[in-house]
């Protein structure tokens, strides 16, 4: 006969302490989810940035967004082959989240 298994219901062996999982949260963050931000050497300051400014991602895309405008303005010849090969592929991992931007309809300033 064969071996039926509904979801979920698979062979799976975990032990779980509701005593160590609660303790555990003392004195940290205690939800339904918890979001690590990683080390900060001001964790304060750190989640205000990202409350009142801007998110990591939308950081990022600013500087994303600043680097184009510097490298389409910059004279870049003289390059190594290894700053050159660094200049493409920021270029192209900038085509493909501007694509991937695009298939979502989040709005963007530039595409190289």
């Amino acid at each position: 006969m064969p071996d039926v298994n509904l979801p979920l219901s698979g062979n799976v062996t975990q032990t779980i302490n509701p005593w160590t999982a609660y303790l555990s949260a003392v004195g940290s963050q205690f939800g339904l989810i918890n979001i690590n931000l990683g080390t900060s050497s001001d964790p304060k300051i750190e989640q205000q940035v990202i409350a009142d400014v801007a998110s990591y991602g939308k950081q990022l895309g600013r500087v994303e967004e600043l680097l184009l405008v510097l490298l389409e303005n910059a004279k870049l010849s003289g390059l190594t082959a290894d700053q050159a090969r660094a200049v493409d592929d920021f270029k192209r991992m900038a085509t493909d989240i501007a694509d991937i931007k695009q298939r979502h309809k989040a709005p963007h300033i530039l595409r190289p």
